[in-house]
């Protein structure tokens, strides 16, 4: 018998989480059937989506989010022991999985991964769901034109930080919003045109220097009053794509906004403002991360980790993720 250790919700998220609203626990895993698989957690990723998403559940489910994994027993020929898979397993140590080939859905589909050639971090980072949702997220909704100016937000993120850099492929001039000195000195050393410290300056006359022109795209990824302040400064028939709330992930119980979003904006300038998942494209996710790796193969996208390690360490690893305390992709090494 394999005891797995997991880590499930014991109490709803009000405010900023608590170590309290996550527990440790263990259960001892049953034998494998025919055409399951025994994985076990290399690299665990930490996502801001978590936050919001386990809303969605009773207590005592397993904290959510993607993995890759070692298979270590196996009773499906097309996973031997010793290969990698990456699968939406959650905080968990050991999962047993019947890995289906032909599953379609994003949280229940497992991908087996090459042995060689790439870091397998990447596929939780750059050319996993942040950098396939930085892809299809900026050029499937935005569509930017060579020339346009892009405003992105969490800028130094794991999806920000790839938006940005497509765009500058694209040919665009992008301003990009972070919170620390140090993070803007990486995105300028990525190819950002002009980089801030969100903490340091206001908004709107930065934008207003930066962007003289207006903004054509904006990549949200916090909501709230910068949403605002952005749309404010866009141009006529300016696209934006909205990635995330981060702004109000972690408002309590009964706080209400505190911005004043006005539609007026959108219809005399004639914006389109779309909000995605992005599993909405995952038949095009195969040729998004070959379209990535060329990319990060020719130089042309870069990407950052910060690593934590050890399994039991993922709730502290999670707190810092929300508290910005990363650049790029968010991992940990169990």
């Amino acid at each position: 018998m394999v005891k797995a250790s997991k880590f499930v919700l014991t109490r709803p998220f009000d405010g900023f989480p608590k170590v309290d609203d996550i527990q440790l626990v263990e259960e001892e895993l049953p034998e494998l059937k025919d055409g399951e698989i025994l994985c076990e957690a290399e690299w665990l990723s930490l996502d801001p989506y978590m936050r919001p998403y386990m809303s969605r559940f009773p207590l005592g489910t397993t904290m959510i989010g993607s993995q890759v994994a070692k298979v270590t027993a196996s009773k499906n020929p097309e996973y031997p022991v010793g290969c990698h898979v990456l699968g939406y397993f959650g905080w968990r140590s050991h999962t047993i999985t019947d890995a289906k080939s032909d599953q379609g859905d994003m949280m229940t589909k497992v991908t087996k991964l090459p042995e060689r050639g790439l870091s397998r971090s990447m596929f939780l980072g750059v050319l996993g769901m942040p950098g396939v949702t930085a892809y299809l997220g900026l050029l499937e909704l935005c569509k930017p034109k060579e020339g346009e100016t892009v405003v992105v937000s969490t800028a130094a993120g794991a999806v920000g930080s790839i938006v940005g850099q497509i765009a500058k492929v694209k040919g665009c001039k992008v301003i990009g919003y972070t919170g620390s000195d140090e993070k803007v000195k990486w995105l300028k050393e990525i190819g950002y045109d002009h980089a801030f410290n969100y903490k340091k300056v206001d908004l709107d006359k930065s934008l207003k220097e930066a962007a003289p022109n207006g903004v054509d795209c904006y990549f949200d990824n916090v909501g709230g009053e910068f949403l605002t302040t952005v749309v404010n400064n866009m141009n006529r028939f300016g696209r934006v794509s909205i990635c995330g709330h981060i702004s109000e992930y972690n408002s309590q119980s009964g706080d209400t906004p505190t911005h004043n979003f006005s539609t007026m904006q959108i219809l005399s300038k004639e914006l389109r403002m779309e909000g995605f998942i992005v599993s909405r494209w995952i038949a095009k996710f195969p040729d998004t991360i070959h379209s990535l790796a060329k990319l990060v193969s020719e130089g042309k996208i870069k990407y950052k980790e910060t690593v934590h390690n050890g399994f039991k360490h993922m709730p502290n690893a999670f707190f810092d993720l929300l508290n910005g305390k990363n650049e790029g992709k968010m991992l940990l090494k169990v």
